[in-house]
């Protein structure tokens, strides 16, 4: 599948893959493509941005590469290591003299590799380039981050007992960051940016009607409504666009097509993910249903 040739193609191709975004995310998408450019994206959880690479690659016709980030991540599961049980054993099938040493020799070479995500986006004979999808940047440390600067520079990554590998064509990378911690500017210098903030009400209402078409009309904009007003007070963790059609399904599930203050106070576990954020919003929910259904 070719590319998109215009900003219009990329929100349309979206669009058809039930992908409701913006049109500073097409124009960010459409130009990291057209610059050979990794894009970093930012925003709040549950607000899409991991579901935009997904998407991506399915707009591509591109196989998706995943490595999701976590605090001591390194370059064993990052990138590569040696498989030490199959070199063991390759050198105790030989016996002793010349070929037992080129054997030695020979272990460290790429039929030896465990390929791990970023040197299998860099090293691959797709016939379209993958698309990388580094989820969670904010999660690893600075040295992982340093580590990637080569990679995002030149799409390359050096291997001390093979050398450089360097990419056929570059993949696509999509990176994504809930902003637990700043990114140091070296890598953001390197990527193209984008902020997905939380949809208005008119585009929420437009996004569970596509993600979750079981839900009725009338339902989908009532449980929009009501996660707007969530998002306004004060909780330790206000629902994303994720919690939204979460809440929707569980409601259609249940064969509701409206909202009611018993429905909602049942499949708040749906939206709130605390404790402490259930028991102040219980104490609300007649006058928050209230306020959803004239929305």
């Amino acid at each position: 599948m070719t590319a998109p040739a215009s900003i219009d193609e990329v929100e349309r191709r979206l669009r058809e893959r039930r992908y409701i975004g913006d049109r500073g995310l097409a124009t960010s998408i459409f130009l990291a493509l057209k610059l050979e450019k990794p894009l970093f994206i930012e925003g709040e959880a549950g607000v899409g941005k991991t579901e935009a690479a997904k998407v991506m690659a399915e707009v591509l016709g591109a196989r998706l590469i995943r490595l999701q980030c976590y605090e001591g991540i390194d370059l064993a599961h990052a990138v590569y290591e040696w498989n030490y049980p199959r070199q063991l054993l390759h050198i105790r099938l030989l016996g002793e003299g010349d070929d037992r040493r080129t054997a030695e020799r020979e272990i460290f070479s790429s039929e030896f590799l465990l390929r791990r995500p970023l040197l299998d986006a860099i090293d691959n004979d797709d016939p379209t380039p993958p698309v990388l999808l580094i989820d969670e940047i904010d999660r690893s440390d600075e040295e992982f981050e340093a580590f990637l600067l080569e990679l995002l520079s030149d799409f390359q990554v050096s291997i001390p007992e093979i050398g450089t590998i360097k990419a056929k064509k570059a993949p696509f990378v999509v990176i994504t960051s809930n902003r637990t911690r700043e990114v140091h500017d070296a890598l953001k210098r390197r990527c193209l940016y984008h902020w997905i903030d939380y949809p208005d009400l008119e585009k929420e209402v437009e996004i569970v009607r596509a993600r979750a078409p079981e839900a009725a009309d009338g339902l989908a904009r009532e449980v929009a409504a009501l996660v707007q007003s969530l998002r306004t007070m004060e909780l330790y963790k206000v629902p994303g666009v994720a919690e939204t059609l979460d809440w929707a399904r569980s409601l259609a599930a249940l064969g509701a097509t409206r909202i009611d203050a018993s429905l909602v106070d049942a499949t708040l576990g749906s939206a709130l993910k605390y404790q402490e954020d259930l028991e102040r919003i219980r104490q609300q929910v007649p006058a928050l249903v209230e306020r959803a259904r004239g929305a």
